[in-house]
């Protein structure tokens, strides 16, 4: 399936400006142009764009991003390498985790408190 550049937007969810904002960002490719110049864009983009937005919510940058594209594209980055960026950002997010259940502790804490407080006063 071929799309132009609105259809590939409504298809991946995303605005035209997006789509070329990952082009200038090399996240995407430069896209193949008809006669008339107007970009056309595959379905392997469309499955790429969707890697890119689900990485994005899971806390990974734009660069970031990049750099796993490079792997995927051009074998660029050793996998050493992506070995230690993959892990430092699972220790990134499972520390997010346990801030958030501390968070979480601070916020529930008081209420057990103030419950536990007002049972023993109602019983006396």
């Amino acid at each position: 399936m071929i799309y132009r550049i609105s259809e590939f937007a409504d298809k991946c969810g995303v605005n035209k400006e997006t789509i070329r904002y990952y082009e200038r960002k090399n996240l995407l490719q430069e896209p193949h142009r008809t006669e008339a110049g107007y970009r056309i864009y595959s379905y392997d983009d469309v499955k790429r764009v969707g890697f890119i937005k689900r990485i994005q919510e899971l806390g990974f940058s734009l660069s970031e991003i990049y750099k796993l594209l490079g792997v995927v594209d051009k074998d660029e980055v050793r996998c050493q390498d992506m070995f230690e960026f993959i892990s430092k950002k699972q220790k990134e997010a499972q520390k997010q985790i346990e801030d958030l259940k501390r968070i979480e502790m601070i916020y529930i804490f008081p209420k057990k408190f103030a419950f536990s407080q007002s049972m023993a006063i109602n019983n006396c």
